[in-house]
């Protein structure tokens, strides 16, 4: 039985928990509420920070004899206390995994039933000390920081099982390749009372493995492992095609299927050297994104509207998504397997947590792997974002930079406690990937190693070449760059026709947008002080214009260091999960930003480029830039023909390089050498590269200028 549709909710208190949960409560005043949802989307509450208690009636026959019933919450933001019929069940907590309770016994005494379930998400004070396992849902500058995800979000069941349920069932593909594939499997087994039992393994209908087991009254653990010959093996979309397999466990009691549980798996290797990653032995540079919450609220997020998203990664050629700080909705994951998008999951810790968080963020990365571990585009687990909790260092303040700094090197109980407990967790759950204890971090005693990193070259610090002579000095901070951009104002948004219509520009109520909607004022007014321009289309477009500069320039740098040592990159972000400001390349409508179409080219498979040329030159100057030819394909190049042009007004110069390029190999094809001439205004310089059927054009822009005085 599905109770998704109309509850009745309200504001709970004493009196509520105590009077509110029985069958015989008044509920005719209570609010109708939609479940799924949050509560929130509900005028009554759309200011409310909970608890809220929400109650439903339904009617249902007792189960049959032998059978057991249950009640499974399948998504709760964030904690629960849960009664049927006045009857106490639990207290769950977590929002990304399912909550079960065995009502068996209380199923029986009535037909007519009552669920009350009173759902706290109590709101993050700030970006240190925060006590719920909930990520970017909560106090992030993604969002408006007040906004609280409380609910019921996915549905609610009631359903009957035999003696046995499976109470969890993990899938992990230890190690594949054409002669084998290897799987790990793990179950939980709730029984009624001691008994025998057959656990039986299916494979695309096939029966691969049956196991006599004797469990105990209550929950069993149990793990087992099969072989499966001359898989069909899974591919991301850049080196094969995605097989997928079915697996199936039954448990049989006394010859009956008990329960049975499916996971739709991919049969792969993963390994990662010094931020290289390879799949099934095939190293891949991986070009990819951070993937922001589809929408605020995870229960509005419909599956094609989920979908959408990962598409959009396939359309700008990019290889990975990073799921930022949070766990997603369950149809991300299907389609990147289907659609051989590779996965970087972030668990939802994000920034500072309080000390009492670590027997519950223990438990959760388990229910993590549980939950996830069987789908083949996950490649990497993340225990905690940015756990020195920065939001963001201003240009300006030196005195904020230096302890932004000391941060990541001094131990604190998050890095150097709770981060190594999380991380131990999710290694003993899952062999088969690599863990990463922390993101962005810089390296610090006593391993000096260092994680991937986040460097936000051009927008909070320095310029946007910057990045390419940090990679110079510190080439061990760019060997996985997983967020750099830069912010940009999005083309359209209710709240800024709001403000155009209220308001003067520039005299915008500039406080709410930095509350509510993601403004950074500090680097907005560094960088674009909206007074300096004479329309908000104008500034606008500034911004826009800016950030595909920064993404292109940082996205070229990182590709032709390839392997050296760069093994891939993630820029932020991909899409917004609400109307905000932002550095997305697509908005919250999936209305593509500028940096959208940049960001694509600059994503081709084979692309050809050249060294950032300075802003300005000067007349007489002389300028040596490196051109390169970056071959992602699995071909070579047997010949690429490089024709460069440099023009100005009333005059040009060209030069033609060529040579192969092997497949996955970044090639070095010529330098242009070129001293700037005298004529003032624009110098661009446009390359061409041809190999058979294949193109690749690029251009860039310099301004001659008089030097100074």
């Amino acid at each position: 039985m599905d109770l998704r549709g109309q509850w009745v909710a309200t504001e709970a208190d004493d009196d509520v928990r105590r009077y509110g949960i029985g069958l015989e409560t008044d509920d005719s005043t209570w609010e109708p509420i939609k479940v799924p949802g949050h509560w929130r989307d509900h005028a009554k509450f759309a200011a409310s920070d909970g608890p809220i208690m929400y109650r439903r009636r339904f009617r249902a026959d007792a189960p049959p004899a032998g059978m057991r019933r249950w009640v499974t919450l399948d998504g709760i933001f964030y904690q629960a206390d849960v009664w049927l019929d006045g009857a106490y069940l639990g207290d769950p907590e977590g929002y990304f995994f399912p909550h079960s309770f065995d009502v068996t016994a209380l199923s029986t005494i009535d037909e007519e039933h009552v669920l009350a379930i009173e759902v706290t998400c109590a709101p993050h004070a700030g970006v240190s000390n925060r006590r719920n396992i909930t990520g970017v849902f909560q106090h992030w500058n993604g969002l408006d920081r007040h906004w609280n995800p409380g609910g019921i979000w996915r549905t609610v069941h009631v359903y009957d099982t035999g003696a046995v349920r499976i109470d969890r069932l993990r899938v992990i593909c230890r190690d594949a390749d054409h002669s084998r594939a290897h799987l790990r499997l793990s179950s939980r087994l709730d029984s009624d009372e001691q008994r025998k039992v057959l656990v039986r393994t299916l494979v695309d209908g096939e029966v691969y493995d049956e196991q006599d087991h004797v469990i105990a009254s209550g929950r069993n653990e149990i793990d087992w492992a099969i072989d499966v010959p001359d898989p069909q093996l899974w591919w991301p979309r850049s080196l094969g095609e995605q097989s997928l397999t079915e697996v199936v466990v039954e448990v049989v009691v006394d010859g009956d299927v008990s329960d049975r549980r499916v996971r739709r798996t991919g049969l792969r290797q993963i390994s990662w050297d010094r931020w290289i990653c390879s799949v099934n032995g095939e190293r891949l540079f991986l070009k990819g994104a951070n993937l922001l919450p589809t929408r605020a609220g995870l229960a509005e997020a419909d599956e094609a509207a989920v979908r959408r998203d990962v598409e959009l990664a396939v359309d700008l050629g990019l290889d990975v998504l990073r799921i930022h700080g949070h766990i997603a909705n369950r149809e991300v994951y299907r389609a990147a397997d289907e659609l051989g998008v590779l996965l970087m999951q972030d668990f939802p810790l994000q920034w500072g947590h309080a000390r009492s968080v670590r027997g519950q963020a223990v438990e959760q990365a388990r229910a993590a792997v549980d939950s996830l571990g069987h789908h083949p585009s996950i490649i990497q687990w993340t225990a905690h974002n940015d756990p020195s909790a920065t939001t963001g260092v201003a240009r300006s303040d030196w005195k904020r930079r230096v302890r932004h700094v000391v941060a990541h090197q001094l131990p604190s109980w998050n890095k150097t406690v709770l981060d190594r407990w999380v991380k131990r967790s999710f290694e003993k759950a899952d062999p088969s990937r690599e863990t990463v204890a922390h993101s962005g971090i810089f390296p610090h005693f006593p391993q000096l190693d260092g994680t991937d990193t986040h460097l936000w070259f051009g927008w909070q610090r320095g310029e946007a070449t910057d990045l390419a002579t940090f990679a110079s000095r510190v080439p061990r901070l760019v060997r996985f760059v997983s967020e750099f951009g830069a912010h940009s104002v999005p083309t359209t948004a209710p709240f800024i026709d709001e403000q155009l219509r209220a308001h003067d520009w520039p005299d915008l109520d500039w406080e709410r947008l930095e509350r509510e909607f993601g403004y950074q004022r500090e680097h907005f007014e560094a960088m674009f002080p909206p007074a300096d321009y004479a329309s908000f289309d104008e500034w606008r477009d500034t911004t826009q214009y800016y950030q595909s500069h920064v993404l292109k320039v940082q996205i070229e740098t990182l590709r032709r260091l390839k392997y050296r040592p760069t093994g891939g990159f993630c820029f932020y972000a991909l899409a917004d999960p609400a109307p905000v400001i932002s550095a997305s390349v697509v908005d919250h409508a999936r209305r593509p930003k500028d940096a959208y179409a940049v960001v694509q080219r600059a994503c081709a498979p084979v692309l050809i480029v050249m060294e950032q040329p300075p802003a300005w030159v000067n007349p007489a100057d002389r300028l040596k830039l490196d051109v390169h030819v970056i071959n992602d394909g699995r071909a070579d190049l047997d010949f690429a023909v490089v024709d460069v042009t440099a023009s100005w007004a009333g005059g040009q110069q060209q030069w033609r390089f060529g040579g192969p390029v092997e497949a996955d190999q970044v090639v070095k094809s010529g330098v242009v050498d070129l001293t700037v001439p005298d004529t003032l205004g624009e110098l661009a310089i446009e390359l061409v590269m041809t190999s058979g059927d294949t193109t690749s054009h690029n251009r860039y822009v310099t301004a001659v200028t008089l030097p100074p005085g």
